[in-house]
């Protein structure tokens, strides 16, 4: 692991708990009283533990900074992180940590149910914060609502932020300032549908965003910048090394390629093909356990 003297390239904020994964059959699955599956499996992680998973597998020097309870999930949030070798800084909650229900079916399709369990007014420290901000190259928050306060003393230091909106439809309050006070924003085309190009536009029209990336799992995903074309240019998808088991953190393996990318020097559309191959392989392994290394990533360039 780095030392605590390192500076990260890479300060995640938010966004740790537990998976609990269930195969079925289908999906949507039939309305009944009982129905027999295959072992229920439970995989730490979240958007936040696999960004951080995800870059450091890349070689960055990662800090990951959140709430987690003193209770079982909580251990393996840090069991996992530990054994990927990422510093995690712990804040216990007592509303405990948090938990998510993914209905995956044969073909690695999934449905999420997501226990955002945080209080309304918890809030980070400053002094548990600013000293990791300070030294890092790049902060990617989560949009548990306490990261949103976290916002002035970002800009105020001039740190690049990037987030993940998920399937924002652009309507949903919450998402929003996360949006509007990111550099780089990442979203599912899932939420927007065919509004996905204008709520991209609306990003970077209303916000400070540099680029906004939308994921479209197979179909590829679309890159929008402010020196390019008002329509999103599409980045062909990849396909993955293996046999598709689980979507599970693919979007954000694809941000951990992004990242990896980016912090490289990579223009955007070379950091969106490397967030495309990080995705693919992702989908290869079980619970967002399939984690893209530098060689790997680098032999799939070629």
């Amino acid at each position: 692991m780095p030392s605590s003297d390192t500076p990260p390239d890479v300060l995640v904020i938010g966004g740790t708990g537990v998976d609990t994964v269930v195969r079925v059959d289908t999906l949507p699955v039939p309305l009944s009283d009982s129905l027999g599956v295959g072992p229920i499996l439970e995989w730490p992680g979240h958007t936040g533990g696999n960004v951080a998973l995800g870059c450091r597998a890349l070689g960055l020097n990662v800090t990951l900074l959140d709430y987690i309870g003193d209770d079982w999930p909580g251990r393996q949030v840090r069991e996992r992180l530990a054994a990927g070798d990422v510093a995690f800084e712990a804040l216990i909650s007592p509303a405990g940590t948090r938990r998510a229900v993914n209905l995956v079916d044969p073909s690695g399709h999934r449905m999420s149910f997501y226990d955002g369990r945080d209080p309304a007014d918890l809030r980070m420290p400053r002094d548990a914060y600013l000293p990791h901000l300070r030294r890092a190259r790049h902060v990617h928050l989560s949009i548990v609502n306490f990261a949103r306060f976290l916002f002035d003393d970002i800009e105020e230091l001039g740190v690049p932020v990037s987030t993940d909106l998920h399937d924002w439809d652009g309507l949903a309050d919450h998402q929003r300032e996360f949006a509007l006070r990111a550099d780089l924003v990442f979203l599912s085309a899932a939420g927007a549908g065919e509004r996905i190009a204008s709520v991209m536009r609306e990003i970077l029209r209303d916000g400070r965003a540099q680029a906004v990336v939308a994921t479209a799992g197979a179909g590829g995903s679309y890159l929008l910048t402010r020196d390019g074309s008002s329509t999103p240019r599409p980045v062909p998808a990849v396909a993955p090394p293996g046999r598709v088991v689980d979507s599970n953190g693919a979007g954000d393996a694809y941000v951990s390629g992004f990242l990896y990318g980016r912090l490289g020097g990579r223009d955007l559309e070379e950091c969106a093909r490397l967030g495309a191959l990080a995705g693919a392989h992702a989908c290869t392994g079980e619970g967002s356990t399939a984690l893209i290394g530098q060689e790997q990533i680098r032999a799939a360039q070629v």
